[in-house]
């Protein structure tokens, strides 16, 4: 089980360096690849031009663009809601950007009240993610949106 109290203080850490969505997205993305194992992708989207645009991640290549409301990441979005999976090919409509994944957990992110990107963890083992995972992730998140700066 990760130590996401120490993950929180590292991307604190990281944030008074630089708290730019870049910069701060992509250690964030690495903090979650190192201190958790069964993953095969961490990263984010982020919202741009009404849809879900890739932004930093660790792991294979990935679709670039997602939808609200489709797949586990758009639903996540649209529902403003952590959507945690235990088996992605029972989800409708779940969007295969690796075939080796079998669950996954995406958690919102907001600026100014809206969601304004997503965080997407996805794992080769099916059930991967418990419920602790998801409030440490959570949190995870909430420290983020202090954190960060969403200027382009």
């Amino acid at each position: 089980m990760p130590d996401f109290d120490i993950m929180k203080a590292q991307l604190l850490a990281f944030a008074e360096e630089d708290p730019g969505f870049v910069p701060l997205l992509s250690n964030a993305s690495a903090l979650i690849w190192e201190s958790m194992e069964g993953l095969n992708w961490a990263g984010f989207y982020v919202v741009t031009g009404g849809r879900l645009v890739l932004g930093p991640f660790q792991g294979k290549t990935a679709c670039i663009h997602i939808e609200k409301g489709k797949g586990v990441c758009g639903t996540a979005w649209a529902s403003d809601e952590t959507q945690l999976v235990p088996d992605v090919h029972k989800f409708p409509g779940h969007i295969a950007c690796d075939s080796a994944s079998n669950s996954e957990i995406v958690v919102p992110l907001h600026s100014g009240g809206e969601v304004c990107a997503v965080l997407d963890i996805d794992s080769p083992l099916f059930d991967r993610f418990s419920a602790e995972d998801r409030a440490g992730l959570e949190a995870f998140a909430r420290a983020l949106e202090e954190a960060i700066v969403w200027k382009f």
